[in-house]
């Protein structure tokens, strides 16, 4: 029987400390693959904790990958092919220094922040702080080619604190936008390398590479990502994935995909991960999902983020964390360049994450999102047309997707909502190439509806589709 002690928390949730030690146990070698775990109920008594904990405990691992469920028979470790690379020495950190919709219309096409939800009153106080209060050689001067340095120092806080990432915040590159950190990338790694991209996956996330001149190649998944010999047979140097949360299809990718694709990159010294954390921070059940960069000892992951979902899109702010041999190759090869975001904003970002207000604004936002996504399924639960649609991935993200049983073209149904002013995409829309539409997968993003809204665009899309469900 499992035997873990609850006795010093230190802050962190029951549930979070016994998912830690069961998967301590299995990546440990403690607990072997195949090897079956307690009951829930069981260990629940042996432990003198409730249920819920041990319920949510082992959802998570599921979710990871790390053990699996068999209906009636309980739960399983599941089998890690490869496992983590040995740690090497620690190394020194780099040196310091399509067509637009209507005004009218309403998306369900595309993930974006409604306007009243964005702090303004703290944001104003903060950058007139700012202003009044900060060095003023220090807000006007050029800064590195890295970003103002307490932004980076409130990011590697913030990221050890809420993502697990021991980094240096000289690891920690600055600029506006993810598509201005692409353009760096390639011209870090080079432009001769073949970086390969999920499929389906983000079409402006192509044109970024496409834009640079880089060799593209765009390969399948399966139900847990991209596969390590399919990658292997590619003749890709480099990858670019979202393992928390892909876009469009939500897959989670397991812990036991992320090793081998870790291996896979540590074959060859040319070889890089440039791992996307797209929407990290909204995954509406469970924690969030650790980075593939947390578990990586070989220096062979890029990761990127962006504030474009978590405050707004216009917020033109996005990070990069570099392996440290990257980040001393970036100041020597691109240090020339000015950071792309203002002096004023960084520094203003800065206070908002160290004074609390961004991990505040994080909770609300997940709590706002959590109703509104309930509310949504609510309704499609309650509708007429329930037995023609199957809801999945609800939990990992900010948009899930919809199965929709019809005969008729993905086509011809996005035609008949525009017509009455819905704009929606379906699966087949984000893939490389042309592809049969047989699953008539329908994504749903449902939060750039403000509240007022949802039930009348909801009204207005089923009306549209109604005739075309096998009801």
């Amino acid at each position: 029987m499992l035997t873990y002690s609850f006795a010093d928390l230190q802050g962190e949730s029951m549930y979070a400390h016994l998912y830690k030690c069961i998967k301590n146990d299995i990546t440990n070698g403690v607990l072997h693959a195949e090897e079956k775990l307690p009951s829930k109920r069981m260990l629940a008594k042996n432990l003198g904790i409730s249920l819920i904990t041990v319920e949510n405990a082992y959802a998570q691992l599921v979710v990871e990958g790390y053990i699996y469920s068999q209906p009636k028979r309980g739960y399983y470790v599941a089998r890690i092919e490869q496992q983590p690379l040995p740690v090497k020495a620690e190394r020194k950190a780099a040196p310091s220094l399509k067509p637009q919709a209507t005004a009218q219309s309403v998306s369900f096409a595309k993930s974006s922040v409604p306007p009243d939800t964005f702090p303004y009153n703290i944001w104003a106080r903060l950058l007139r702080n700012t202003l009044t209060t900060a060095d003023e050689h220090a807000l006007i001067s050029d800064t590195s080619a890295g970003g103002v340095l307490p932004l980076r120092q409130a990011l590697a806080r913030h990221l050890y604190q809420f993502r697990g990432l021991n980094i240096a915040p000289e690891q920690i590159i600055i600029g506006a936008g993810t598509q201005t950190l692409y353009n760096l990338i390639v011209q870090l790694l080079g432009r001769s390398h073949v970086y390969a991209l999920e499929n389906p996956g983000y079409p402006q996330l192509a044109a970024a590479y496409q834009a640079n001149d880089v060799f593209c190649r765009y390969l399948p998944m399966d139900a847990h990502g991209i596969r390590a010999d399919v990658l292997e047979n590619s003749g890709a140097d480099i990858l670019h994935i979202s393992p928390s949360h892909q876009f469009p299809t939500g897959i989670v990718m397991p812990v036991s995909r992320r090793y081998e694709l870790l291996h896979w990159a540590a074959k060859k010294s040319s070889r890089y991960i440039i791992e996307d954390d797209y929407d990290c921070e909204f995954r509406l059940f469970g924690k969030p999902i650790p980075p593939l960069q947390s578990i990586d000892t070989e220096e062979k992951v890029i990761y990127i983020n962006t504030f474009s979902k978590t405050l707004a899109p216009t917020f033109r702010i996005s990070y990069m964390l570099l392996p440290p041999h990257l980040a001393s190759l970036f100041y020597d090869k691109l240090g020339f360049y000015s950071c792309t975001v203002s002096n004023f904003e960084q520094f203003t970002l800065a206070k908002f994450i160290e004074d609390g207000y961004f991990e505040r604004h994080i909770n609300r936002m997940r709590t706002y999102y959590r109703s509104k996504r309930d509310r949504l399924l609510q309704y499609l639960t309650q509708s007429d047309a329930a037995p023609a649609l199957t809801v999945e991935g609800e939990d990992s993200g900010l948009h899930f997707l919809l199965h929709l049983a019809t005969d008729a073209k993905d086509s011809q149904l996005v035609q008949a909502a525009a017509a009455k002013g819905i704009q929606i995409k379906f699966l087949s829309d984000y893939y490389h190439e042309k592809v049969g539409d047989s699953s008539h997968t329908l994504l749903m993003n449902y939060t750039g509806l403000a509240d007022d809204k949802l039930y009348p665009a909801l009204d207005t899309l089923f009306t549209v589709l109604k005739p075309y469900l096998k009801l």
